[in-house]
């Protein structure tokens, strides 16, 4: 729909003339006052008087004075300012002041001329206040004499239409009339032959009327004084001489001579020459030698200010005769003006999605000479962004031709040259700068397609951990830039809420302390906005990885460290070096070289007798057991990390040496057996008692360890998930390498002669036993302690890691 109407509206302004071809005509009287109604343009150019207004209407005069003003609100046309029709067309017959009448979207211009009519506000004036004339007595009646023409300043029948002579007398009358060219003249005419001896000088005023109502008039004396007899006058060799002169002459330079004659010798054939100008021409760029009749230039002359100029020449004689001459100057036009360049409108700056073909500035283009000399063409320098158009008459517009960019370029410097055809040819330019505003068309760019920052684990709230940094082409409030966390957030990816961006430095917070063994890493996307209307943004993502510290101390799963009395581990006294007693299973909830763990024996009843390995945790016979070795023992292995500073775990073991372990499963009354049952009963009881003392005392230290501890191990941190389990237990427990469980139950009676032992299957299911425990029982190399594992399968990944479900269900025996 907005496509349409603007395919209306062009349709509509390409329909419309730009301007009338008839101009529009009024008359008004000179000297009417200011704000004198003319007539009412908008109704008379048919258009409606809001649209002045709407469509900025305004006067363009060609010689840029505004003798008339607009009336925007009802479309009257009055006169600006008093108007003198002598001031402004001098001496023509016809006074016509034109402009035009220029409207805006579309472009409209109406031509309009205004007659102005002469009214009688000038009397007629003499060239001199006194005329005298040297008459000679024997003039015949009928004689003439010339005076020069009253001057009036209006036209038509405002002029001068009458001459008359007060007070009347016998011997003088006036005559007057017009010659060829409708020159005017005036003389005095001899009615009577002049007596010197009667009268010698005689005195009358010349008065001249013009035709006004009321008519106005204009006096000028005569002085006539009676001569002796000097019959010749002057004679002009040419009544009227025609001359033409270049305007650029320089001062100086002689224009034209004129010659009278005289027949009379003497003093009455002596001639002089002198200027008969009319009062208008007082300030003559001319000048005349009165003895040679030489004109010449006084200044220069201007075409443009006047293209002919008139002179009257008297040359006089000795004897007072005098004769008249014209002499019409014509100028010659030189190409002296360069072209004028007027702006009428000019818009800037311009934004930068202006469409191509807006319009940027209109002008004008004039020259004041003449013919080839003022004819003028406008270029533009080279320029890919804008053109000229013409308008009407010499008016053209300035438009752009392709799209802007303020980011390219902020500023054109345009500089249109008008030059005319005279020769050599003239030129003026003028530079129009246009700023192009800026438009919100460029998005916020990150310096980075990515960030990466690292934080330590239990680090400070509000942390520092770095910043983003986005810039923006656009300028001012476009090119203001805000960061923010985006809403949308993939699901797969790890997010938490502990991370703030700064909305005007872009810096990076984390609100809390993290936990490496709970959040490793997590990714959020930062958007930065500009503040234009409306705004563009950006996103970029910012992954935050978490750095280990050492704040886990190895937690002891094998043997559990408050799962009650430990069991003693059952070593036969036949075992060998390198017997396998038990083996300690710890894990670290931390990574990377805080996770390694190593082993060693911290305390023992005989340090001598067992060896910790290092790597594995396993707990072996350093050398063969001999008679002289307790039978109980206590061991306390101490598991540490490879942390900086490193944190540390015991586990406490205990291990029951027995002798003879294979004829517990020999019948009752057997001799071998009836000798020992209160020695083995005994042993038994003592193992019982060490057991349970062991298990009070293992309280005790584990609740006192508990309570010294700085910071509470938790299980749950360490078996939360599957990116926490230490792969060295997940690959112990998929390969197999703890030893399958086996429970040995003993029944000991007092008065029994023997004892009974008997050996269960194994408590996983689905694990076929040993082909030694279905033959009756384990010989002494084949006795195993209770070492707890996986009570059911588990089987790692490639990596060698098990699951978080796999591991919440592990369990050990």
């Amino acid at each position: 729909m907005a496509m349409a109407r603007q395919v209306l509206c062009v349709c509509a302004l390409l329909s419309v003339p730009l301007a009338r071809s008839q101009p529009i005509r009024y008359s008004v009287a000179e000297e009417a006052d200011s704000g004198s109604l003319v007539g009412n343009l908008a109704q008379d150019a048919a258009l409606p008087p809001a649209q002045l207004s709407a469509r900025r209407a305004r006067l363009l005069a060609e010689d840029g004075r505004q003798h008339f003003r607009l009336d925007r609100a009802s479309g009257r046309l009055v006169v600006a300012d008093r108007l003198d029709r002598e001031q402004l067309c001098a001496q023509s017959d016809t006074c016509t002041l034109a402009f035009e009448l220029l409207l805006a979207d579309p472009l409209q211009f109406f031509r309009v001329e205004v007659a102005l009519h002469d009214i009688n506000d000038h009397s007629p004036v003499f060239p001199v206040d006194k005329v005298t004339f040297d008459i000679l007595e024997t003039s015949e009646p009928g004689s003439r004499f010339p005076l020069e023409v009253a001057w009036d300043f209006d036209i038509g029948s405002n002029s001068v239409q009458a001459y008359s002579i007060a007070p009347e007398n016998e011997y003088f009358s006036v005559s007057y009339g017009s010659r060829m060219k409708s020159k005017k003249y005036v003389e005095l005419v001899l009615e009577k032959s002049l007596d010197r001896e009667e009268q010698a000088e005689m005195d009358f005023s010349l008065i001249a009327v013009d035709g006004g109502s009321p008519p106005r008039s204009g006096t000028t004396q005569i002085h006539i004084t009676v001569l002796d007899v000097n019959d010749n006058a002057p004679v002009f060799t040419q009544e009227v001489y025609d001359v033409q002169v270049l305007e650029n002459a320089p001062e100086g330079s002689v224009v034209l001579t004129v010659l009278a004659t005289d027949r009379d010798s003497g003093i009455n054939g002596d001639i002089s020459y002198q200027f008969r100008q009319a009062v208008s021409q007082s300030d003559s760029a001319f000048e005349i030698d009165s003895i040679t009749g030489e004109i010449k230039l006084t200044k220069p002359l201007d075409f443009e200010a006047a293209d002919t100029h008139e002179l009257s020449v008297r040359a006089r004689d000795g004897g007072g005769l005098s004769a008249i001459c014209k002499v019409l100057v014509e100028v010659l036009d030189v190409n002296d003006n360069a072209p004028e360049l007027v702006v009428s409108s000019f818009s800037s700056p311009l934004p930068e999605n202006s469409a191509p073909g807006t319009v940027v500035a209109l002008f004008t283009v004039r020259d004041r000479d003449a013919g080839a000399n003022g004819k003028v063409s406008c270029a533009l320098d080279d320029q890919l962004v804008f053109s000229l158009r013409p308008a009407y008459k010499n008016y053209y517009e300035l438009v752009t031709v392709s799209a802007l960019d303020r980011e390219e370029t902020a500023q054109y410097i345009v500089t249109v040259t008008a030059a005319d055809a005279g020769s050599p040819p003239l030129t003026s330019s003028h530079t129009f700068t246009v700023a192009i505003s800026d438009v919100n068309d460029n998005a916020p760019v990150f310096t980075q397609s990515s960030y990466t920052m690292y934080v330590r684990e239990n680090n400070v709230p509000s942390v520092l951990v770095g910043a983003v940094s986005a810039a923006d082409a656009d300028v001012g409030l476009n090119a203001k830039v805000t960061y923010s966390l985006s809403a949308g957030q993939a699901a797969e990816r790890p997010w938490c809420s502990c991370l703030s961006v700064n909305s005007e430095s872009g810096q990076v917070f984390v609100l809390r302390a993290l936990d490496y063994e709970q959040l490793r890493q997590s990714e959020v996307v930062v958007s930065a906005s500009d503040a234009g209307s409306p705004p563009l943004r950006a996103n970029v993502t910012v992954r935050l990885l978490v750095l280990d510290e050492n704040d886990n101390a190895p937690l002891v799963l094998y043997p559990a460290p408050d799962s009650g009395p430990a069991s003693s581990e059952l070593v036969p006294v036949s075992a060998e070096a390198g017997y396998l007693v038990s083996k300690v299973v710890a894990v670290d909830a931390d990574s990377g070289q805080n996770s390694w763990l190593s082993y060693h024996l911290l305390r023992a009843t005989d340090p001598g007798l067992f060896a910790v390995a290092a790597q594995s945790g396993e707990v072996r016979l350093r050398r063969p057991v001999t008679d002289r070795d307790s039978v109980k023992h206590k061991l306390v292995v101490l598991v540490r990390d490879n942390g900086r500073p490193p944190l540390s775990a015991t586990a406490a073991l205990s291990a029951l040496l027995l002798k003879d372990f294979s004829d517990l499963r020999q019948p009752h009354g057997s001799p071998a057996t009836d000798d020992q049952p209160g020695s083995l009963t005994t042993y038994l009881i003592l193992a019982l008692v060490s057991v349970s003392l062991l298990f009070l005392a293992s309280t005790a230290a584990f609740v006192a360890r508990r309570l010294c501890k700085r910071k509470e191990l938790k299980a749950a941190h360490v078996l939360d998930g599957a990116d926490n389990l230490p792969s060295g237990l997940a690959e112990a427990a998929a390969a197999g390498t703890l030893p399958h469980p086996y429970c040995y139950e003993i029944s000991l009676t007092t008065g029994s002669g023997n004892s009974e032992f008997k050996f269960l299957k194994p408590f996983v299911p689905g694990l076929t036993p040993q082909p030694w425990a279905m033959a009756g029982g384990p010989s002494e190399e084949q006795v195993f302690p209770c070492v707890p594992v996986p009570t059911e399968d588990v089987t790692p990944d490639d990596a060698g890691t098990v699951s978080a479900e796999q591991f919440n269900r592990l369990s050990f025996n």
